[in-house]
């Protein structure tokens, strides 16, 4: 893994959750929700990605259980690239199935007031997405 931050993203048509990684990679936590609107969105999360420091960005794919891509994921692939593109960061993409409704469930159990539960899903997703990523880079090491 590079040196430097790594952004976790849940896509999503209204919403973007972000998750940030510690400086050394190794672990994931919620960072903020950020509101999605179209061509406008790309700048300022661009500044906010190079306000942290972040040198790579690990965007989430919806697939489906089957495990192909849908419009969903079209939709977050395209994002991820038009974000790559002008940002010049590299972004990868991780199967996010399932990510939601665990970070649903975890809200659930933690009591978290449903004004705050609809913010804090697409962080806790976006948490669970680049985690998942970077296990995924920790196991590549190890083969």
């Amino acid at each position: 893994m590079s040196a430097g931050r790594i952004a976790g993203i849940d896509f999503g048509e209204r919403r973007i959750g972000l998750a940030l990684s510690d400086p050394l990679g190794i672990m994931a936590q919620p960072w903020e929700t950020f509101p999605h609107r179209g061509a406008k969105t790309f700048q300022p999360l661009i500044e906010k990605l190079r306000s942290r420091d972040v040198t790579r960005i690990v965007v989430g794919l919806p697939k489906h259980m089957n495990g192909d891509e849908g419009e969903k994921a079209l939709a977050a692939r395209a994002f991820g690239e038009t974000l790559a593109a002008q940002s010049g960061l590299p972004v990868d993409f991780v199967d996010e199935r399932l990510t939601t409704s665990a970070a649903q469930q975890a809200l659930i159990a933690s009591n978290v007031p449903g004004a705050k539960k609809r913010a804090l899903v697409d962080q806790i997703a976006a948490t669970l997405i680049l985690q998942t990523w970077m296990d995924l880079q920790k196991n590549k090491k190890r083969e």
